[in-house]
């Protein structure tokens, strides 16, 4: 079986008589094709026609018990490359744009964590209409990208923008599309991320801590381990699950986590995501301290060790490249510039964690700092700006 792998979702239009064309290209190519076939698709083309070019069964029931069994829909979404939806109906971009699932193929496309490309097909008016304007708006914003649709005569005999663009046209886009996401671009890297808080114990029961969910590092792990890298991540306490693939090293306080990365070198690159306590109480309570006592406890704090800092400054064992975050409220350039400078990394990342639900939410804004300048991403989800991330990562170890 190639490598390469396209999951192709055929919706239920005219245009899906396009897919056998596309599918048969993607052959030639060698693409291999894994298909789903909409319940309105087949009432285009036969799942024999298109399981017989693709070589594979052509799936269609989420409750199947035999396809669940042997490769259930979270599989499935995450077992090629790139996800490609050709025709894209209206119903489908209104699907995966506000995340329903009622079908195989909307669950596919909202369980999915690989590129997403779609080709659109529709009467002109419906095209053209608010709401899938709004539809298409949304679904770009989260990182899904486009090809066509095409204008010319339709089958309903109407003429306009909605033609579904040609088996040619989409298979380049994919070609594109699969060469911009750098499929396995970091087979043969370890990577090193740093995810969550730390938590240091004043005594037995109460810590040192912070907001931090964990979410944009553990997105990133699961970025870059999609792009083939071998992924170490280090985690202070989260109630997040590794992602697939991902080596997780549980720790709570910053010194267990300095040892840890330092246990992980060598490492091509290290991205230091996690929200790391900057003091720790100088010494532990042995039992806890109770409000009975003689007023509050007095904790005299000292200073942590900066694990950016050390890892930038590691020498041989130095990442090739080492990249910082900084949280900040205030001041967001001019104080991640300053950060950039002081801890002698590579790349800075920087958030206003001052904005309503960036700390434990599932959205992020960001700037990408380095000597050269500044990227500002827009507000987006943070597994997007977990892939755009990862993508720039593969380039400059390229």
């Amino acid at each position: 079986m190639s490598e390469t792998r396209v999951l192709l979702i055929v919706g239920g239009g005219i245009a899906a008589y396009k897919a056998l064309e596309l599918t048969r290209l993607l052959r030639a190519a060698d693409i291999a094709v894994r298909p789903i076939l909409t319940a309105a698709g087949a009432r285009f083309v036969t799942p024999l026609s298109l399981a017989a070019l693709a070589g594979e069964e052509a799936r269609g029931d989420l409750f199947s018990l035999g396809d669940e069994a042997k490769m259930g829909h979270i599989e499935l979404s995450r077992s090629a490359d790139l996800v490609v939806v050709a025709p894209a109906t209206a119903d489908l971009m209104a699907k995966a744009a506000n995340g329903l699932a009622d079908d195989l193929a909307s669950t596919t496309l909202l369980a999915t964590d690989k590129p997403v490309l779609m080709a659109p097909a529709m009467n002109v008016r419906m095209w053209l209409h608010a709401a899938t304007r709004r539809n298409l708006a949304a679904l770009e914003a989260d990182g899904v990208t486009f090809v066509g649709p095409d204008e010319g005569a339709m089958a309903c005999g109407e003429y306009g923008p909605g033609r579904m663009a040609s088996p040619e046209a989409i298979l380049a886009a994919i070609q594109t599309a699969l060469a911009k996401s750098g499929t396995r671009a970091l087979a043969g890297r370890h990577i090193l991320v740093t995810a969550g808080p730390t938590a240091e114990p004043i005594d037995p029961v109460r810590v040192l801590t912070n907001r931090s969910s964990g979410k944009q590092g553990y997105a990133i792990a699961e970025a870059l381990a999609a792009l083939g890298a071998r992924v170490t991540l280090i985690s202070g306490p989260t109630a997040l699950t590794a992602p697939p693939g991902v080596e997780r090293v549980n720790v709570e306080t910053a010194c267990q986590m300095q040892a840890a990365c330092r246990a992980a070198l060598p490492v091509d690159a290290a991205v230091c995501v996690a929200a790391v306590s900057d003091w720790r109480p100088d010494a532990v309570f042995g039992v806890k301290f109770k409000k009975g006592h003689a007023g509050p406890p007095s904790v005299t704090l000292v200073e942590n060790p900066d694990i950016l800092a050390d890892l930038a400054a590691a020498g041989s064992s130095r990442p090739k490249l080492v990249i910082g975050f900084a949280a900040e409220t205030e001041d967001l350039e001019a104080n991640a510039r300053a950060k950039l400078k002081a801890k002698g990394c590579d790349w800075m990342v920087a958030n206003d964690v001052s904005q309503a639900g960036v700390m434990g939410g599932d959205d992020n804004e960001v700037l990408l700092i380095d000597a050269k300048g500044v990227e500002r991403w827009a507000k987006a989800a943070k597994t997007r700006i977990a892939q755009r991330l990862a993508e720039k990562i593969a380039e400059a170890l390229r």
